[in-house]
């Protein structure tokens, strides 16, 4: 007799995500492993909720039997004092984007900066490092500020409309390779490139989140937005001549790390990247 099939009930959190890929990302890979998976948006602005419904959410999430939860914005910060334990990556970054639940437990883990960092090796081999232009410092940003130092970047400037974030998280980085930004202008200037990690471009909250004018060919343009997958500033650094990557590495590869925790096995990360790609075809 074949052997009965794992089952998993998993969610995101997060405020206008009707668009998500990531429970389609995660069904289809959980179909090729043989489990039966089940991906549920929590979408606070469809359900008229603010952050401060996740205590409520949460508890929710845990009487109905869910084994984990993604979180996304504007929740990544939030929902820590609301978990038993983080991870160490969780807890350097400060913000979660990943909640197993388990044994009693809800235990917070942060994908974002592998994700983005496998994305961005990928995606942009032999950039220039030198000076890079981070906007955006909350959950996000956080992570990726921790990837761009992985990743070797020398001098990472961050801004952010909220200074106080960004000087928190300058500080919280604690190296001289990390400065709060004060003059965009000067620092897109001196930059080789720059990573966008706010809300901006997304279908909720579309723009740009800088003057085009502060764009030049020379930059290379990283955008973790990926709905839609280009975005106005991917579309006007294009039109420039900037070397660009899109939000679809960051966004696969924070799921296939996910997954793994949700459910312990390693997906193939190839069919997730596969998978994503498809998804836009259609």
């Amino acid at each position: 007799m074949p052997e009965t099939p794992a089952n998993f009930l998993i969610g995101l959190i997060g405020s206008g995500i009707q668009a998500s890929r990531t429970p389609a990302m995660h069904m289809l890979e959980a179909s090729h492993q043989g489990l039966r998976y089940v991906y549920k948006l929590i979408d606070l602005e469809k359900l008229g909720l603010g952050v401060d419904a996740l205590p409520d959410i949460l508890d929710a999430a845990e009487r109905l039997g869910f084994d984990g939860l993604n979180i996304t914005h504007p929740c990544k910060q939030a929902i820590i004092p609301l978990l038993s334990e983080l991870s160490q990556e969780a807890r350097a970054i400060g913000a979660v984007n990943t909640v197993v639940l388990r044994n009693g437990k809800r235990s917070g883990h942060n994908t974002d900066c592998t994700g983005f960092a496998d994305g961005f090796r990928r995606g942009l081999p032999a950039a220039r490092l030198d000076r890079v232009v981070l906007l955006g410092a909350g959950g996000a940003g956080a992570a990726i500020a921790h990837a761009a130092l992985a990743l070797g970047v020398e001098h990472l400037a961050i801004f952010d409309i909220d200074t106080a974030k960004a000087d928190h998280l300058v500080t919280a980085l604690g190296t001289n390779r990390v400065t709060l930004g004060t003059n965009i202008a000067e620092a897109m200037h001196a930059a080789d490139g720059l990573i966008h990690a706010t809300p901006t471009g997304m279908v909720q909250h579309p723009g740009l989140p800088l003057p085009a004018a502060l764009l030049r060919p020379e930059h290379w343009v990283a955008e973790i937005v990926y709905f839609p997958l280009e975005t106005e500033l991917l579309r006007t650094a294009n039109r420039i001549g900037c070397r660009t990557l899109n939000g679809s590495g960051m966004a696969v590869f924070q799921a296939v790390d996910a997954f793994r925790l949700f459910t312990g096995i390693q997906p193939d990360a190839q069919r997730m990247l596969h998978s994503f790609a498809d998804m836009d075809r259609k």
